[in-house]
Protein backbone atom coordinates (compact mmCIF):
# COMPACT_ATOMS: atom_id res chain seq x y z
CA UNK A 1 0.00 0.00 0.00
CA UNK A 2 2.62 2.66 1.15
CA UNK A 3 4.59 1.80 -2.36
CA UNK A 4 1.57 1.87 -4.14
CA UNK A 5 1.17 5.75 -2.95
CA UNK A 6 4.62 6.43 -3.47
CA UNK A 7 4.40 5.56 -6.98
CA UNK A 8 0.95 7.61 -7.18
CA UNK A 9 2.71 11.09 -5.80
CA UNK A 10 5.80 10.78 -7.54
CA UNK A 11 3.47 10.33 -10.87
CA UNK A 12 1.25 13.00 -10.18
CA UNK A 13 4.02 15.45 -8.83
CA UNK A 14 5.65 14.40 -12.45
CA UNK A 15 2.38 15.49 -14.26
CA UNK A 16 1.98 18.78 -12.52
CA UNK A 17 5.69 19.95 -13.05
CA UNK A 18 5.92 21.18 -16.41
CA UNK A 19 8.23 23.33 -18.96
CA UNK A 20 8.25 25.41 -21.32
CA UNK A 21 9.12 27.08 -24.14
CA UNK A 22 6.18 25.84 -26.19
CA UNK A 23 2.33 24.78 -24.56
CA UNK A 24 3.69 20.75 -25.29
CA UNK A 25 6.58 21.44 -23.26
CA UNK A 26 8.71 19.74 -26.21
CA UNK A 27 10.85 22.38 -27.14
CA UNK A 28 12.88 25.05 -26.31
CA UNK A 29 13.29 28.78 -26.71
CA UNK A 30 14.25 27.74 -30.45
CA UNK A 31 12.40 25.30 -32.05
CA UNK A 32 13.38 21.91 -32.17
CA UNK A 33 16.60 21.71 -33.59
CA UNK A 34 19.69 19.01 -33.89
CA UNK A 35 22.32 22.02 -33.88
CA UNK A 36 25.35 20.89 -31.53
CA UNK A 37 27.98 23.86 -31.03
CA UNK A 38 30.87 22.50 -28.36
CA UNK A 39 32.83 23.98 -26.35
CA UNK A 40 35.77 24.30 -29.14
CA UNK A 41 33.38 24.23 -32.00
CA UNK A 42 35.53 26.28 -35.27
CA UNK A 43 32.01 27.74 -35.37
CA UNK A 44 31.58 29.12 -32.13
CA UNK A 45 31.67 32.81 -31.61
CA UNK A 46 34.09 34.34 -28.67
CA UNK A 47 31.33 33.77 -25.69
CA UNK A 48 33.49 32.41 -22.60
CA UNK A 49 31.93 30.55 -19.56
CA UNK A 50 32.67 33.63 -17.37
CA UNK A 51 30.96 35.76 -19.70
CA UNK A 52 28.15 33.39 -19.71
CA UNK A 53 27.80 33.16 -15.90
CA UNK A 54 28.03 37.23 -15.48
CA UNK A 55 25.20 37.76 -17.72
CA UNK A 56 23.23 34.94 -16.59
CA UNK A 57 24.00 36.57 -12.81
CA UNK A 58 23.21 39.98 -13.81
CA UNK A 59 19.96 38.81 -14.19
CA UNK A 60 19.42 36.70 -11.38
CA UNK A 61 20.89 39.58 -9.06
CA UNK A 62 17.72 41.87 -10.46
CA UNK A 63 14.80 38.73 -10.39
CA UNK A 64 16.01 36.29 -7.63
CA UNK A 65 14.23 38.51 -5.49
CA UNK A 66 10.67 39.18 -7.42
CA UNK A 67 10.50 35.01 -7.64
CA UNK A 68 10.65 35.00 -4.28
CA UNK A 69 7.62 37.27 -3.53
CA UNK A 70 6.46 35.03 -5.90
CA UNK A 71 6.33 32.16 -3.86
CA UNK A 72 9.19 30.71 -6.19
CA UNK A 73 12.58 29.37 -5.71
CA UNK A 74 15.20 30.42 -8.98
CA UNK A 75 17.49 27.98 -9.93
CA UNK A 76 19.43 28.30 -13.15
CA UNK A 77 20.94 25.19 -14.56
CA UNK A 78 24.31 26.50 -16.43
CA UNK A 79 25.12 23.96 -18.97
CA UNK A 80 28.29 25.81 -20.51
CA UNK A 81 29.56 22.63 -21.52
CA UNK A 82 26.47 21.36 -23.62
CA UNK A 83 26.05 21.88 -26.96
CA UNK A 84 22.45 21.90 -27.00
CA UNK A 85 21.55 25.38 -28.95
CA UNK A 86 18.11 26.32 -27.26
CA UNK A 87 17.41 27.40 -23.59
CA UNK A 88 14.27 26.50 -21.40
CA UNK A 89 12.09 27.61 -18.36
CA UNK A 90 10.37 24.76 -15.64
CA UNK A 91 8.58 24.96 -12.93
CA UNK A 92 8.27 22.08 -10.13
CA UNK A 93 5.53 20.85 -7.47
CA UNK A 94 7.53 21.87 -4.96
CA UNK A 95 7.85 25.57 -5.95
CA UNK A 96 11.21 25.40 -8.14
CA UNK A 97 11.55 27.88 -10.61
CA UNK A 98 13.97 26.40 -12.57
CA UNK A 99 15.46 28.04 -16.13
CA UNK A 100 17.61 26.02 -18.31
CA UNK A 101 20.42 27.97 -20.21
CA UNK A 102 22.93 26.34 -22.69
CA UNK A 103 26.51 26.94 -23.57
CA UNK A 104 25.59 25.68 -27.03
CA UNK A 105 22.76 28.33 -27.64
CA UNK A 106 25.56 31.10 -26.33
CA UNK A 107 28.43 29.80 -29.01
CA UNK A 108 26.54 30.03 -31.58
CA UNK A 109 28.25 32.65 -34.41
CA UNK A 110 24.87 34.85 -34.66
CA UNK A 111 23.84 35.15 -30.48
CA UNK A 112 25.94 38.16 -29.26
CA UNK A 113 26.00 39.20 -25.72
CA UNK A 114 22.83 41.22 -25.66
CA UNK A 115 21.21 38.62 -27.69
CA UNK A 116 22.21 35.49 -24.67
CA UNK A 117 20.93 38.00 -22.23
CA UNK A 118 17.68 38.92 -24.00
CA UNK A 119 17.34 34.60 -24.20
CA UNK A 120 17.89 34.72 -20.61
CA UNK A 121 14.94 37.27 -19.99
CA UNK A 122 12.45 35.37 -22.18
CA UNK A 123 13.10 31.98 -20.08
CA UNK A 124 12.51 33.78 -17.41
CA UNK A 125 9.26 36.04 -19.18
CA UNK A 126 7.81 32.22 -19.14
CA UNK A 127 7.91 32.31 -15.08
CA UNK A 128 6.94 36.05 -14.79
CA UNK A 129 5.51 37.41 -17.72
CA UNK A 130 2.29 37.30 -17.56
CA UNK A 131 -1.20 36.63 -19.35
CA UNK A 132 -1.30 35.28 -22.06
CA UNK A 133 -0.41 32.01 -20.65
CA UNK A 134 -0.38 28.14 -21.32
CA UNK A 135 0.37 24.72 -19.95
CA UNK A 136 -0.84 21.41 -18.78
CA UNK A 137 -4.33 20.42 -17.49
CA UNK A 138 -2.73 20.80 -13.89
CA UNK A 139 -0.60 23.60 -13.90
CA UNK A 140 -0.92 26.66 -16.43
CA UNK A 141 1.64 28.88 -15.22
CA UNK A 142 3.85 29.94 -18.34
CA UNK A 143 3.53 32.77 -20.47
CA UNK A 144 3.48 31.45 -24.12
CA UNK A 145 6.04 31.98 -26.36
CA UNK A 146 4.54 35.39 -27.90
CA UNK A 147 4.34 37.50 -24.49
CA UNK A 148 7.81 35.91 -23.23
CA UNK A 149 9.39 37.61 -26.37
CA UNK A 150 7.46 40.90 -25.51
CA UNK A 151 7.82 40.65 -21.82
CA UNK A 152 11.67 40.31 -22.84
CA UNK A 153 12.42 43.77 -24.26
CA UNK A 154 9.06 45.19 -22.50
CA UNK A 155 10.37 44.61 -18.44
CA UNK A 156 13.68 42.45 -17.86
CA UNK A 157 15.94 43.80 -20.71
CA UNK A 158 15.74 47.15 -19.53
CA UNK A 159 15.54 46.47 -16.18
CA UNK A 160 18.73 45.02 -16.13
CA UNK A 161 20.85 46.81 -18.31
CA UNK A 162 18.46 50.38 -17.54
CA UNK A 163 21.27 51.82 -15.47
CA UNK A 164 24.12 50.64 -18.41
CA UNK A 165 25.87 53.87 -20.51
CA UNK A 166 23.27 52.54 -23.05
CA UNK A 167 23.76 55.60 -25.31
CA UNK A 168 27.69 55.20 -25.66
CA UNK A 169 26.52 51.56 -26.62
CA UNK A 170 24.00 52.49 -29.04
CA UNK A 171 26.63 54.94 -30.56
CA UNK A 172 28.92 52.14 -31.72
CA UNK A 173 25.61 50.44 -33.58
CA UNK A 174 24.54 50.68 -37.32
CA UNK A 175 20.85 51.84 -36.07
CA UNK A 176 17.90 51.76 -38.86
CA UNK A 177 16.27 55.12 -39.36
CA UNK A 178 12.90 53.21 -38.47
CA UNK A 179 14.26 52.49 -35.09
CA UNK A 180 16.18 55.40 -34.05
CA UNK A 181 12.39 57.61 -35.04
CA UNK A 182 9.95 55.49 -33.25
CA UNK A 183 12.09 55.74 -30.09
CA UNK A 184 12.51 59.15 -30.20
CA UNK A 185 8.44 59.71 -31.09
CA UNK A 186 8.06 57.11 -27.54
CA UNK A 187 10.31 58.90 -24.91
CA UNK A 188 12.12 61.97 -23.97
CA UNK A 189 15.00 61.03 -22.28
CA UNK A 190 17.86 60.53 -24.40
CA UNK A 191 18.93 57.27 -21.90
CA UNK A 192 15.57 56.28 -22.34
CA UNK A 193 15.99 56.35 -26.16
CA UNK A 194 18.84 54.91 -26.29
CA UNK A 195 17.78 51.72 -24.07
CA UNK A 196 14.90 51.62 -26.81
CA UNK A 197 17.03 51.26 -29.22
CA UNK A 198 19.47 49.16 -27.62
CA UNK A 199 16.95 46.32 -27.17
CA UNK A 200 15.45 47.13 -29.97
CA UNK A 201 18.53 45.67 -31.77
CA UNK A 202 19.28 42.50 -30.01
CA UNK A 203 15.89 41.86 -30.83
CA UNK A 204 16.31 42.10 -34.61
CA UNK A 205 20.25 39.91 -33.68
CA UNK A 206 17.56 36.98 -32.02
CA UNK A 207 15.21 37.46 -35.16
CA UNK A 208 17.77 36.41 -37.56
CA UNK A 209 19.27 33.46 -35.67
CA UNK A 210 15.36 32.42 -35.48
CA UNK A 211 15.30 33.04 -39.26
CA UNK A 212 18.55 31.04 -40.23
CA UNK A 213 16.89 27.84 -38.79
CA UNK A 214 13.77 28.14 -40.80
CA UNK A 215 15.53 29.59 -44.06
CA UNK A 216 14.69 33.55 -43.75
CA UNK A 217 17.17 35.75 -42.20
CA UNK A 218 15.76 38.52 -44.30
CA UNK A 219 13.77 40.21 -41.10
CA UNK A 220 13.51 43.66 -41.09
CA UNK A 221 12.15 46.56 -38.69
CA UNK A 222 10.07 47.92 -41.47
CA UNK A 223 8.21 45.14 -43.07
CA UNK A 224 6.32 43.81 -40.19
CA UNK A 225 3.85 40.67 -40.67
CA UNK A 226 0.79 41.37 -41.52
CA UNK A 227 -0.71 37.84 -40.70
CA UNK A 228 -3.88 38.65 -38.07
CA UNK A 229 -4.45 35.43 -35.78
CA UNK A 230 -8.64 34.70 -35.09
CA UNK A 231 -7.16 33.12 -31.68
CA UNK A 232 -3.96 33.91 -29.74
CA UNK A 233 -1.34 31.88 -31.05
CA UNK A 234 0.91 29.77 -28.09
CA UNK A 235 3.55 28.68 -29.80
CA UNK A 236 6.92 29.94 -31.92
CA UNK A 237 5.59 32.72 -34.26
CA UNK A 238 7.61 33.28 -37.29
CA UNK A 239 10.93 35.17 -37.14
CA UNK A 240 9.11 38.70 -38.54
CA UNK A 241 6.70 38.23 -36.20
CA UNK A 242 9.24 37.74 -33.18
CA UNK A 243 11.54 40.59 -34.32
CA UNK A 244 7.73 42.68 -34.53
CA UNK A 245 6.99 41.64 -30.53
CA UNK A 246 10.54 42.50 -29.45
CA UNK A 247 10.21 45.54 -31.15
CA UNK A 248 6.89 46.75 -30.06
CA UNK A 249 7.82 45.37 -26.37
CA UNK A 250 10.83 48.13 -26.74
CA UNK A 251 8.58 50.75 -27.62
CA UNK A 252 6.21 50.57 -25.04
CA UNK A 253 6.17 53.32 -22.51
CA UNK A 254 4.81 51.60 -19.60
CA UNK A 255 6.95 51.60 -16.31
CA UNK A 256 9.52 48.88 -15.69
CA UNK A 257 8.46 48.61 -12.60
CA UNK A 258 4.84 47.92 -13.48
CA UNK A 259 4.08 44.44 -13.04
CA UNK A 260 2.27 42.23 -15.59
CA UNK A 261 -0.38 40.16 -14.33
CA UNK A 262 -0.86 36.37 -14.81
CA UNK A 263 -5.26 36.92 -14.89
CA UNK A 264 -5.59 40.24 -17.34
CA UNK A 265 -3.39 40.71 -19.90
CA UNK A 266 -3.82 44.70 -20.10
CA UNK A 267 -1.90 45.43 -16.97
CA UNK A 268 1.30 47.09 -17.11
CA UNK A 269 1.22 46.67 -20.99
CA UNK A 270 0.67 48.57 -24.29
CA UNK A 271 -3.31 47.98 -24.97
CA UNK A 272 -5.04 48.78 -28.14
CA UNK A 273 -8.00 49.27 -26.07
CA UNK A 274 -5.95 52.33 -24.32
CA UNK A 275 -5.53 54.23 -27.63
CA UNK A 276 -2.22 52.68 -28.17
CA UNK A 277 -0.74 51.93 -31.68
CA UNK A 278 2.81 51.42 -30.84
CA UNK A 279 4.27 49.31 -28.34
CA UNK A 280 1.36 46.62 -28.21
CA UNK A 281 1.61 42.64 -28.98
CA UNK A 282 1.73 41.93 -32.88
CA UNK A 283 -1.76 40.51 -34.07
CA UNK A 284 0.88 38.08 -36.30
CA UNK A 285 0.23 35.78 -32.80
CA UNK A 286 -2.04 38.15 -30.12
CA UNK A 287 -5.63 38.29 -30.72
CA UNK A 288 -6.94 40.65 -27.90
CA UNK A 289 -10.43 39.37 -27.86
CA UNK A 290 -9.44 35.90 -26.84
Amino acid sequence: MIKKTCILMLTLATAISGYACDEDGKTGFLPENDLKIGVFDKSRNNMTEARFNEIIDKVDSVYASVVRSEGGRLKWARNWDDGTVNASAQRTFWGTWKVNMYGGLARHPLVTDDGFALVVCHELGHHLGGAPQTGGLFMKWASNEGQSDYFATLKCFRRVFGNDDNQEIVSKMNVPSTVQTKCEEKFTQADEVALCVRSSMVGKSLAELLGSLRGSKNVKFDTPDTKKVSKTFNAHPEAQCRLDTYFQGALCDKRVNEDVSSDDATIGTCNRSEGYNEGVRPLCWYAPQS
